[in-house]
């Protein structure tokens, strides 16, 4: 998939692929955009990077030539997000909206004068986004992020915001939101499930993407099925760590032998 293709199909709806990364990692993260994933999203808000790792990430994936660079900002903040965009991010995942003023407020830091308010110096991005603000606020996204109480009540509102591209379901807060004890709390299934087909029918209403964060292809592969538009995997450390204790018990067990 060109990268520069990537707003356009988000906006369709079509099914999309994304990875998470998290660590500042600029070879594992090439080698992560040499496999077919539609994105790679750098997590700015937990993962362990800054803006180098950030600009490093951003140029290994592009020198893959496959996928799109994502970035979740650290905040919703107009320096943070037009930080993203300006290293070349094809599109910004805004963490902890609350209200459709909020999605505003984001929608408005990823658009050029008329349509918002980011400032012009593009940087990197002007390599292969843009450089025009028009052929920019075209080829970049904003999605925004439902993971708070607040966020679940208004997703209706949040969705219908305009110049908003989509919705993204961050499912250990948004568990925590509707009341569990931890991440995983299993006694909330039922009602973060609803929360869930909530999000996704919010999103679809409103004719934009929804999108999710899952631990595994299989259960990305639910949620599309479930009428999610795009969704991401794991994080390359947790299967680092994951792939490791396998490799490590399988190790332990066949010395005992």
């Amino acid at each position: 998939m060109p990268a520069n293709d990537f707003a356009t199909r988000l906006r369709n709806r079509e099914r999309i692929l994304g990875y998470w990364s998290v660590i500042d990692s600029p070879v594992s993260t090439e080698w992560l955009a040499h496999l077919d994933w539609d994105y790679i999203a750098l997590d700015l808000q937990h993962g362990l990077m800054g803006y180098d790792g950030l600009l490093r990430g951003l140029q290994a994936i592009d020198s893959a030539a496959g996928s799109a660079g994502v970035v979740r900002v650290e905040a919703n903040d107009p320096t943070y997000i037009g930080k993203a965009l300006d290293a070349g991010a094809r599109m910004v995942i805004v963490p902890l909206i609350d209200s459709a003023a909020d999605a505003e407020r984001a929608v408005a830091s990823t658009r050029y004068s008329p349509a918002g308010i980011r400032s012009y110096g593009p940087m990197r991005s002007q390599l292969r986004v843009g450089p025009l603000p028009s052929e920019a606020n075209r080829d970049t996204a904003v999605v925004a992020m439902i993971e708070t109480p607040q966020g679940l009540e208004n997703v209706e509102s949040i969705c219908a915001v305009e110049g908003l591209d989509g919705v993204y379901v961050g499912p250990s807060d948004l568990r925590l939101a509707v009341g569990g004890s931890s991440p995983t709390d299993t006694s909330v299934d039922d009602v973060f499930e609803e929360a869930i087909v909530r999000v996704q029918k919010a999103a679809a209403a409103a004719g934009i993407a929804a999108g999710i964060h899952t631990p595994s292809g299989e259960l990305a592969a639910q949620r599309l099925s479930e009428g999610y538009t795009f969704a991401t995997v794991a994080s390359d450390l947790t299967h680092l760590k994951a792939a490791s204790a396998h490799h490590l018990e399988a190790a332990r067990s066949g010395a005992t032998r």
